[in-house]
């Protein structure tokens, strides 16, 4: 589910700039949005004339749970004991490296254009959303400047132009459900205490 949604970010933020830039949809090895080559980690080296996509932190919100977490109605109406779903929180990198300081602003400007008029992602406004994820919801993040310090730091890197994302999803479904007992009868006793 992670890569699915990591590799449907790259393509679909690949293929705008590729229509706002002129360039060729079959061109692959002229990708204006890219993954870190995996031979190049330690330590980490970012393609030039690119933005690279990197993910920096998974979390998992717990905010969104349910207030029965456990137990979930079926499509026929009975009750169902499922495991509650894990919703994740995905920090997104886009580093732009390039030989024009100017360029790399120009790409992340459109990156930052095109997520702020295009938020969410659902099968509905987005066909090519790989099946099994119901929606990504994407927040511009702001790092203070400590807090981008630990980032390059723990990248082991000097700073490149780039921008955060949080990208929120529901990532995995108990998808083997058990039928949940149905509590007919409760019994109560009271007593005083000695």
């Amino acid at each position: 589910m992670l890569a699915e949604a990591l590799t449907f970010l790259r393509r679909h933020l690949d293929e705008q700039l590729r229509v706002r830039l002129g360039g060729s949809q079959d061109d692959a090895a002229g990708d204006k949005v890219v993954f870190l080559d995996g031979d190049k980690m330690d330590p980490i080296s970012f393609q030039l004339n690119a933005v690279t996509t990197l993910l920096i932190n998974i979390e998992e919100e717990r905010i969104l749970r349910g207030a029965d977490p456990h137990v979930r109605q079926a499509e026929d109406g009975s009750r169902q004991r499922v495991q509650p779903d894990i919703r994740l929180i995905l920090y997104v990198l886009f580093v732009a490296r390039f030989k024009k300081y100017e360029s790399a602003w120009q790409h992340l400007s459109m990156i930052v254009e095109h997520l702020q008029s295009t938020r969410v992602f659902e099968p509905g406004t987005a066909p090519e959303l790989p099946e099994g994820i119901e929606r990504l919801i994407l927040e511009l993040v702001t790092l203070g400047f400590a807090e981008q310090n630990e980032v390059w730091n723990a990248l082991r890197t000097t700073h490149h132009p780039s921008v955060l994302y949080r990208v929120k999803l529901v990532a995995y479904r108990d998808r083997r459900p058990a039928e949940a007992p149905i509590i007919v009868d409760t019994q109560r006793e009271l007593g005083r205490l000695p």
